[in-house]
């Protein structure tokens, strides 16, 4: 691949790649390896790309697949014995939270982000591309090779679920005041 292409597919995405593995993730340092992982698999697989999906959509697929490969080896560490990721079962996402993440949001956002950990993991990427990340219904369906009706059901249930927590939070600090 030449350079001027790897140059500007990273000038162009890679603020964006970057924060959809932050969401990922929750850490600044492990997302910042995992991104330098995702442009190492774009060297690697350029000339490979046919262009059946945008750029954009393609490096989301990317990435998507470098932080699942980093939970599944992580899960290995810890257990010492593989078995096979489980999409209904595990969670994409760390439960680790961000301290430093946290302190730079407003209490809106992070009762939002706090509510999103309690979703499960195909919600939470859904919620994260498409709002997040401003990805269409079309580009969050290729990225997770996802029908769009999938997408859309996802999307559907995640805000549904993601109302009633925060309707019950705000409850609960009505109570407290």
């Amino acid at each position: 691949m030449k350079e001027s292409i790897f140059h500007r597919l990273y000038d162009q995405y890679h603020q964006d790649v970057f924060q959809f593995l932050v969401y990922l993730v929750k850490d600044r340092s492990t997302a910042e390896d995992l991104s330098h992982e995702v442009y190492v698999r774009v060297l690697k697989s350029y000339e490979r790309f046919q262009g059946r999906s945008s750029e954009k959509t393609w490096l989301f697929a990317i990435a998507k697949n470098v932080a699942i490969d980093y939970f599944r080896k992580k899960a290995v560490r810890s257990s010492r014995s593989y078995t096979a990721f489980d999409w209904e079962r595990e969670q994409l996402v760390s439960p680790v939270k961000s301290p430093e993440a946290f302190i730079e949001l407003n209490d809106e956002l992070r009762h939002l982000l706090e509510a999103l950990e309690k979703c499960t993991g195909d919600q939470q990427l859904v919620i994260i591309l498409r709002y997040f990340q401003e990805l269409s219904i079309a580009e969050t369906a290729a990225i997770l090779n996802w029908t769009e009706g999938k997408v859309k059901t996802t999307q559907h249930r995640a805000i549904k679920q993601l109302r009633e927590l925060l309707s019950n939070k705000k409850e609960a600090n009505q109570y407290e005041s």
